[in-house]
């Protein structure tokens, strides 16, 4: 009995830690919680433009023209590097996935036959996270990968690009120094590879005019006549000030 009484006070010390302890835990939770509210009902006045185009439409071409305007910095391959910093793999290796269609005998059997491939979901998820963390706090230009599906739609203002299949053959001739049947297939197959890439892992057509705020024919504006109207709409709708325009 006595041995009881002694280890009583040694089992209510222990007990009135543990307590202390959850109480401790309970409390620095409820502080956590506090700061994530507060950082998210904070505001914030980040704007992404991002920029969906069919293959030689000249969306790039428009996103980085918008980029220099604006003072925007425009993410396209330049994500690559910055996905490539972060994985053990070759940058060569990531063009090979990036906005092409998904094989499942490359997903599956990808890293086994080379350690260097990069199965498509790695990237895809490597490539919303380099991206989310690469607009953090500012404004940004970012063209295709699916990138409106991945940032908070509200703070995007979502373009496609688009041109006849003539016009785009031609572009492609003049800037791959192709020949026409050369450039119509290397066209068709960018065109399938993004569309292919936009289904599968976002689950929408990148055709469908509904996803977009704005879509432009390059054919009919040229790239500083894109430039031009997209702002005025982008101003139209008060998602960007006059005075940002450079």
């Amino acid at each position: 009995m006595k041995e009881q009484i002694r280890e009583e006070p040694k089992i209510l010390a222990a007990a009135e830690r543990q307590m202390h302890a959850h109480a401790m835990a309970a409390e620095i939770r409820d502080r956590l919680i506090r700061v994530e509210d507060a950082h998210r009902l904070a505001p914030r006045q980040e704007r992404y433009l991002t920029i969906a185009r069919e293959a030689g439409a000249g969306g790039g071409a428009i996103a980085a023209l918008a980029g220099e305007r604006l003072g925007w910095e425009v993410l396209d391959k330049n994500l690559l590097d910055r996905i490539a910093e972060q994985c053990p793999c070759c940058r060569m290796m990531l063009d090979l996935v990036d906005e092409t269609p998904g094989s499942w005998l490359f997903d599956v059997l990808g890293t086994w036959m080379d350690k260097k491939i990069v199965p498509h979901n790695t990237f895809v998820a490597q490539l919303a996270r380099v991206l989310l963390a690469s607009v953090k706090r500012r404004n940004v230009v970012v063209v295709g990968r699916g990138a409106q599906f991945i940032l908070p739609r509200e703070k995007v203002f979502a373009v496609r690009i688009v041109a006849s299949e003539a016009a785009r053959v031609r572009r492609l001739m003049e800037l791959k120094a192709l020949k026409e049947t050369e450039a119509r297939c290397v066209l068709r197959e960018i065109d399938r590879g993004r569309r292919d890439f936009v289904q599968r892992f976002f689950h929408r057509d990148v055709a469908d005019p509904h996803l977009y705020d704005l879509v432009l024919n390059s054919q009919r504006l040229g790239i500083e006549g894109a430039v031009e109207t997209l702002f005025s709409a982008m101003q139209g709708v008060h998602f960007l000030e006059p005075a940002a325009v450079v």
